[in-house]
């Protein structure tokens, strides 16, 4: 009975060694985030170090349509390089022909936002990426099939283990790769970068200088409007290098709400057709606008918020406008600011190839 037990023993620890044997002394390779100068640092969670292993990995599963319930979709199927990763249709159509109630965001310099989601239902970019997949209106896949059908791949199986130094493949594990995929995703190389760096003191170099003797009058006139009480009124929910303040604003578009917003999440009346605020970055190529993608050009934006505002109890105090309809922009300020509005398309982003499909 003693050599029987020894024997198991030595067994046991042969497997033991040959299973882990892979992962001691590895660890997966730091990755460095490419930060415009200009830009805050952002925010990476303690449980989720950036690697480029992981980066690598949330890139493949970005566009996996195996996370979806007919293999037929992936997150890029809503979320379109060209459209600055948005959807350039109203409403996006998921795998069962069901179509969506809101616009597909656009997916750009997401490691700064602090919530998710039109509605901010998702708190941190790991929840986030979890949700489409399972949503019936999406994806609609479980993830313990999604789980099972990636864990049938060698290829994931070693991208996973590579990414995480350890065996095994699980959701979680799924949601941090994408959530680092996701917070590469940085937008700060656009025309209005120079405009903002040279407007705070900031050195450019010789391709910002050249960028910036290009500049005209008319988009400068726009920043002027953009910036201004007395103009365009715009820098209260827009503002800074993120274009972008993180906050919920009913930004009166209707006066009874289909959809209520962010009540669905608080359940608070006073949130009653308050959306998140969305980056303006590459609004060019990110249309349709609004939560509902009401709005198919940048001119109708204009016009909304120009003539167009409607008043409800929960409209935002900094519309400072609203009561008169709007800004009551004339023509040529809105031939100014649209031209400022299109400095802000940063063709380098939506061109990079680390962010297409690998």
């Amino acid at each position: 009975m003693k050599y029987i037990y020894l024997l198991l023993v030595f067994v046991g620890l042969t497997i033991f060694l040959s299973c882990n044997k892979v992962s001691m002394g590895y660890e997966p390779t730091p990755y460095q985030l490419k930060i415009p100068s200009h830009f805050p640092d952002m925010p990476i969670p303690s449980d989720n170090p950036m690697t480029v292993e992981g980066v690598e990995l949330g890139r493949k599963l970005f566009y996996e349509t195996l996370l979806s319930g007919d293999n037929s979709m992936s997150c890029a199927s809503c979320h379109s390089p060209q459209a600055a990763f948005s959807d350039p249709e109203q409403f996006s159509v998921g795998i069962d022909g069901i179509q969506g109630r809101r616009n597909s965001m656009a997916l750009i310099n997401l490691g700064w936002d602090s919530f998710y989601f039109w509605d901010g239902r998702a708190k941190t970019l790991e929840e986030q990426v979890l949700i489409p997949v399972e949503d019936p209106i999406e994806m609609h896949q479980s993830w313990t099939r999604a789980v099972s059908l990636l864990s049938e791949s060698v290829t994931y199986r070693n991208m996973f283990f590579r990414a995480f130094a350890e065996p095994g493949i699980d959701k979680y594990k799924a949601a941090k790769a994408l959530a680092q995929f996701l917070r590469t995703m940085i937008s700060g190389n656009s025309k209005f970068d120079v405009i903002y760096k040279n407007e705070n003191g900031l050195a450019l170099n010789a391709e910002e200088q050249a960028v910036y003797a290009t500049v005209t009058p008319e988009e400068l006139a726009g920043y002027d409007l953009f910036k201004s009480l007395n103009g365009a009124d715009c820098f209260h929910c827009h503002n800074g290098p993120l274009m972008q303040v993180q906050k919920f604003s009913n930004n009166g578009l209707d006066a009874i709400f289909a959809d209520i917003g962010r009540e669905e999440v608080t359940g608070n009346p006073g949130d009653r057709g308050k959306f998140k605020v969305p980056t303006l970055r590459n609004i060019e190529l990110s249309g349709p606008f609004m939560h509902d993608g009401r709005f198919g050009t940048i001119d109708e934006v204009i016009d909304h918020y120009s003539t167009g505002i409607v008043m409800s109890p929960t409209i935002d105090p900094l519309i400072e406008y609203a009561s008169q309809g709007g800004v009551q922009l004339d023509p040529t300020e809105k031939q100014w600011l649209k031209a400022f509005l299109l400095t802000l398309t940063d063709e380098s982003f939506v061109n990079n190839p680390d962010f297409r499909k690998p």
